[in-house]
């Protein structure tokens, strides 16, 4: 590909460090900034970031975006920006960075440093679809021109991790609670969500079309399961958060005239 440009790193923490040394491992001449000096092999170390701003592309993985905004400059040619934060955060860096005369492409690592630099990183990037640089650090995934896609995708993805991890947690402290181990327990766990995967699809589609009719599971038993759900978590001294939230919710759909349509019309009550 000819001579590769130069990249700049700026934050060095786990993930900037990891991005900086996969850069390094493809070839490009890497320099490197951080508030709290720090030295990576084979790397150009600066104390301000002005000097930083000298290379050919500028990659920022910092705290928050007030960590970052204050930084930014029109010297800068090509703005990746790998800071996490919110649609409207990127839209709003993006904004700048057209005023500015910056090109900007916005992404979000879907990995931890330690998958950086291979095929299971996968980088999620909006706004230009220049990404070249990108490609040091794993698969590039263009999700459109709106810079805030990529936020979007992110906290999409993340939502389901999280909403998955509390659901976990919360069934083994109930299985727990009557002295079954998670090593038990969680083989079941694993083959529950692999199946319950496989109703995504048709779920989404309903989403789509907003036709929730069914003759499988009615959002009225799903409320009563959730019902039992809390006070079982309840009887056996837990906390009762979660499965409490998800009842309210449902309710709410089932009160808004879902009761007999599938827990996808939930939707509704959430788009509201």
């Amino acid at each position: 590909m000819g001579i590769k440009k130069t990249v700049s790193v700026l934050g060095l923490g786990r993930m900037g460090s990891a991005l900086a040394k996969a850069l390094v491992g493809q070839g490009y001449e890497v320099t490197v900034w951080n508030r709290t000096p720090k030295e990576l092999p084979n790397t150009r170390s600066v104390a301000t970031p002005q000097e930083a701003f000298k290379s050919d592309v500028v990659v920022t993985c910092l705290s928050t975006y007030d960590v970052q905004q204050p930084l930014l400059t029109n010297e800068i040619k090509t703005l990746v920006n790998l800071t996490s934060g919110t649609p409207e955060q990127a839209r709003a860096t993006a904004q700048w960075a057209k005023d500015n005369g910056v090109e900007y492409v916005d992404g979000v690592i879907m990995a931890v440093p330690q998958q950086i630099g291979t095929e299971q990183a996968k980088i999620f990037f909006s706004g230009s679809e220049n990404h070249h640089v990108l490609q040091a650090f794993g698969e590039p995934v263009y999700v459109g021109e709106d810079a805030g896609l990529a936020a979007l995708h992110d906290l999409a993805l993340l939502g389901i991790m999280w909403a998955t991890f509390g659901g976990y947690l919360q069934a083994v402290a109930l299985v727990g609670s009557e002295g079954i181990a998670p090593e038990r327990f969680t083989p079941m766990a694993m083959s529950w969500l692999n199946e319950m995967g496989t109703l995504l699809p048709e779920m989404g589609e309903e989403t789509r079309t907003r036709q929730y009719e069914t003759d499988v599971s009615a959002l009225d038993i799903n409320v009563a399961g959730l019902r039992m759900l809390t006070e079982a978590n309840r009887e056996q001294g837990l906390d009762t958060t979660i499965p409490q939230a998800l009842h309210d919710l449902f309710e709410r759909a089932q009160r808004g005239g879902h009761g007999t349509h599938s827990i996808a019309s939930v939707i509704e009550e959430i788009r509201k």
